[in-house]
């Protein structure tokens, strides 16, 4: 097929991301991916014929992109269309899955793996199985809210029980539910515990990236959530040999959003675009487990880095995002660097910029090593060395607890110019 110059995507996964299945597309180097996203975890958190924890968007294939390449990702827009969300701290009910809340859910009173689900009313026990009747959601709620959004986006306000009930009684249409998702809106369980809360929004995307090599669960393709497929008892068990496979889309760094790009690696022929778990807000850390999934409509540029093999992302957020250490030298801070060079007799000094390395694993420790890791691979450092660049010209940030953080540095021009970023760092940071 041709490719295209701009892909719709109006299409969901069952939550698995699979390698095998015909993608979207494909989509032109170069040119545009338009999404229609369903909010993630929680909604899909208590829909049990979702296997993956999310319902992200169906991958596009990019033309021209091989294994070994990689994808720049432009984020164009980020539009919340949803009026309210629900979210908070979660507990399982060890009776409704096996294993894996998020995979492998079971009815607890007839047995169905995986059961279709309805809703019956509102509150905790509103999620049913289809064949029995019973009450099958695996996740609960220990310190839940209700929030609704001010139509220009701007605002947040969190519901006491009254306003809770009345945003559970018409869920898909206050969360704007995709008519093509199967995901059951979590405002129907109705939590308020938190009322009263203003808060800002600033909506970013907490799955973007690139399919996984092989079947994976969506929000577990990352290195911490990943941690638990690990000799898992259900079909994607996976081996420290096979995690390696995935790609680290599931990373709920809150500067993913509107402005930054993200570089992803390409492990699959096309790479297999996909995004969802649009969240209207979050501080460092999703500390909760969870923040505010929303419905969202997403446009993404794309173009590919031929001969980039990344194990894993690179984000370059806008400049308000950049730690204060990192950000690029302004021109009067050079001029201050030139006199002390002059007067200590020093070669010139490094012309610098900043890449932020995503790490993860199974805690916020093995996320370090991970990143510190694979930013001294991408530039032919050693890990001290970027350990000191990074303590004196960067920071590390938590993406999410427990396993995803960023490593942030400046990095010699002539290092960026030789791995084929410069041209994009110096578009984002408009270094002319």
């Amino acid at each position: 097929m041709k490719a295209q110059e701009t892909v719709f995507v109006n299409k969901l996964t069952n939550g698995i991301l699979d390698p095998s299945v015909d993608m979207l597309g494909p989509v032109k180097d170069g040119g545009r991916i338009v999404l229609n996203t369903a909010a993630g975890c929680w909604s899909p958190m208590i829909t049990p014929e979702l296997r993956g924890g999310h319902e992200v968007s169906w991958p596009v294939y990019v033309e021209g992109a091989e294994p070994g390449d990689a994808i720049a990702i432009h984020i164009e827009s980020v539009n919340v269309t949803s009026k309210a969300t629900a979210s908070g701290n979660d507990k399982t009910i060890a009776d409704r899955f096996v294993g894996d809340p998020f995979v492998a859910r079971v009815c607890p009173k007839c047995g169905t793996k995986n059961p279709p689900s309805h809703l019956e009313g509102i509150g905790p026990d509103a999620v049913r199985c289809n064949n029995c009747g019973a009450p099958v959601s695996p996740f609960a709620f220990t310190n839940g809210y209700t929030i609704v959004f001010d139509d220009s986006k701007t605002i947040g306000l969190t519901l006491n029980a009254e306003g809770a009930e009345k945003i559970a009684e018409n869920g898909k249409e206050y969360m704007q539910t995709p008519d093509f998702a199967v995901q059951n809106p979590i405002v129907a369980l109705a939590p308020s515990d938190l009322p009263g809360i203003a808060t800002r929004m600033r909506p970013f995307i907490g799955q973007l990236g690139s399919t996984s090599k092989r079947p994976m669960p969506d929000s577990h393709n990352a290195g911490d959530f990943g941690a638990f497929l690990l000799g898992a008892p259900h079909e994607y068990a996976q081996t420290e040999e096979t995690l390696k496979d995935k790609t680290d889309g599931h990373m709920d760094i809150n500067k993913v959003r509107q402005g930054a790009i993200l570089i992803c690696p390409v492990k699959v022929a096309g790479a297999g675009i996909y995004a969802g778990d649009v969240h209207a807000m979050q501080g460092e850390g999703e500390i909760a487990g969870h923040t505010t999934d929303v419905c969202a409509t997403i446009t993404l540029k794309v173009n590919v880095i031929k001969n980039l093999p990344i194990d894993g992302p690179i984000l370059l957020p806008v400049i308000d995002d950049v730690p204060y250490l990192a950000k690029p030298l302004t021109d009067a801070e050079k001029k201050i660097a030139a006199a002390e060079q002059k007067k200590w007799n020093q070669p010139a000094f490094e012309d610098s910029a900043p890449i932020s390395v995503i790490g993860t694993g199974a805690n916020l420790n093995l996320a370090i090593e991970n990143g510190l890791q694979r930013g001294a691979d991408l530039f032919d450092m050693t890990v001290p060395e970027v350990m000191n660049r990074t303590t004196i010209s960067g920071a590390i940030e938590i993406g999410r607890a427990p396993g995803v953080v960023t490593i942030t540095f400046r990095v010699p021009k002539e290092k960026l110019e030789e791995k084929k970023l410069w041209n994009l760092v110096q578009e984002q940071y408009q270094l002319y």
